[in-house]
């Protein structure tokens, strides 16, 4: 199988932190791609043009992170990411869409501030941004002490956008306000799987 990635996507981080977790990166090759290149055929595996794809061992590609992690899970025998039926499996895509939610947003904020010209700039829109990271984050501020030691989709999902935030911005200081956010992240991103994903800009 193949993975397309680029080293600071958080998308592309959670598919590799999954397949870690699963013992499945041996079977992956990693394809770094420049998504924003004008050349890139990413478009023939995704055509959104965004990374991760994963080219299957069948030759089908699948794209995106949700669809992608899902698909590994069902590769190995172990302890599955995904809940596969009750209120356990509900909790946990509630918990992936709010970190994914995270990142919508915190890709925006990064894209207005750093791609768009200044005078273009729409400082309500960015501010709505921040508005609604931190509203999830006072979300998860509140339910991580009830997370245990699991590390499924939902709380792969958090700690890979908790380490976003770290990586773009890192000015806003997230853990003062949630100080038992930030006692979990700092439990989990020791794991191996945090560690050897751990973005480079």
């Amino acid at each position: 199988m193949k993975l397309r990635y680029s080293t600071t996507s958080p998308y592309a981080r959670k598919c590799w932190v999954a397949a870690v977790e699963m013992g499945l990166e041996p079977r992956l090759d990693f394809v770094l791609t420049n998504a924003w290149s004008p050349d890139t055929d990413l478009p023939k595996d995704n055509p959104l043009g965004k990374v991760p794809a994963l080219i299957t061992e069948g030759g089908e590609a699948l794209f995106d992170s949700p669809v992608i992690c899902e698909y590994l899970d069902s590769l190995h025998d172990g302890q599955k990411l995904f809940p596969p039926v009750g209120g356990t499996r509900w909790e946990q895509l509630r918990l992936a869409a709010l970190a994914d939610g995270i990142l919508d947003a915190a890709l925006v904020k990064r894209i207005e501030a750093t791609m768009r010209p200044e005078d273009k700039r729409w400082s309500d829109w960015t501010d709505r941004q921040s508005r609604a990271i931190t509203r999830a984050l006072d979300v998860m501020e509140e339910e991580c002490a009830g997370w245990g030691r699991d590390f499924l989709i939902g709380q792969i999902g958090a700690a890979v956008a908790l380490g976003y935030l770290d990586l773009r911005f890192p000015a806003e200081d997230w853990r003062a306000a949630h100080p038992n956010l930030a006692k979990w992240y700092a439990e989990v991103a020791r794991r191996p799987s945090m560690v050897k994903t751990e973005p480079r800009d």
